[in-house]
């Protein structure tokens, strides 16, 4: 296991296109890491944002909506499907509801998109934190069991991942 190796799949898990979703997967069928350092490494880059964007979100998100485009468009289009999409979900289980939104590894859905929910939805980064990374450990474990599924599968068939 290579540092850069490491690195890279931190980053990857930390970013917000692919998170998680995509970091385990590659850790293993490209960096060779064992199913376990896959899901570790990427556990902890996809926290990063899980543990410092809700409190920027806190403290300057409305301040974000005076931005000029793209980025106040950005933000009001996505807290608008968020709220459209999740109103009733979150008005009903709280906070709790961002445990399942996060864990589910979708497009649309994950740390990232926790946060700006926990945000949209005016849910404290005390009360959504806990949540959010309880969601990211679930997401981990049903990736990380979906990625050695499809491991097991392609070397019972006989062919070699590249």
């Amino acid at each position: 296991m290579e540092v850069i190796d490491v690195l890279s799949t931190i980053g990857m898990a930390a970013a917000p296109v692919g998170e998680l979703r995509f970091a385990i997967p590659w850790a293993v069928v490209k960096f060779d890491f064992t199913w376990y350092q896959a899901m570790t490494w990427a556990f902890i880059g996809n926290l990063i944002p899980v543990l410092i964007l809700p409190w920027v979100l806190h403290r300057l998100g409305y301040k974000m909506l005076s931005f000029p485009q793209p980025i106040r468009g950005l933000l009001v289009w996505r807290t608008d499907r968020l709220r459209s999409s999740g109103g009733a979900w979150f008005s009903r289980y709280g906070r709790w509801a961002l445990i399942p939104f996060v864990a589910t590894p979708l497009p649309f859905t994950g740390a990232w998109t926790g946060v700006l929910a926990a945000w949209a939805f005016d849910i404290h980064p005390r009360k959504s934190i806990p949540m959010m990374v309880l969601g990211v450990l679930g997401a981990a474990i049903i990736v990380t069991t979906l990625t050695e599924l499809g491991v097991s599968l392609s070397l019972f068939l006989g062919r070699e991942l590249e």
